[in-house]
């Protein structure tokens, strides 16, 4: 199964609670902090609901 590198790219400042929690759920405390995480619908909900604040890049 594919990898996804997750990077946080914008602040927390001024965002709504649940956007911070989605954050937070995939493990991304700070801008510029990157995670890898499984490649699967869960996350890419997660992902989806937070576009603008990340940046992600597949591995293989």
């Amino acid at each position: 199964m594919s990898q996804l590198e997750i990077k946080l790219k914008r602040s927390f400042i001024g965002r709504k609670d649940d956007q911070i929690a989605t954050a937070k759920a995939l493990g991304l405390k700070k801008i510029g902090q990157s995670v890898v995480r499984e490649d699967n619908p869960a996350v890419r909900g997660m992902i989806n609901k937070i576009p603008f604040m990340l940046e992600v890049k597949e591995i293989n």
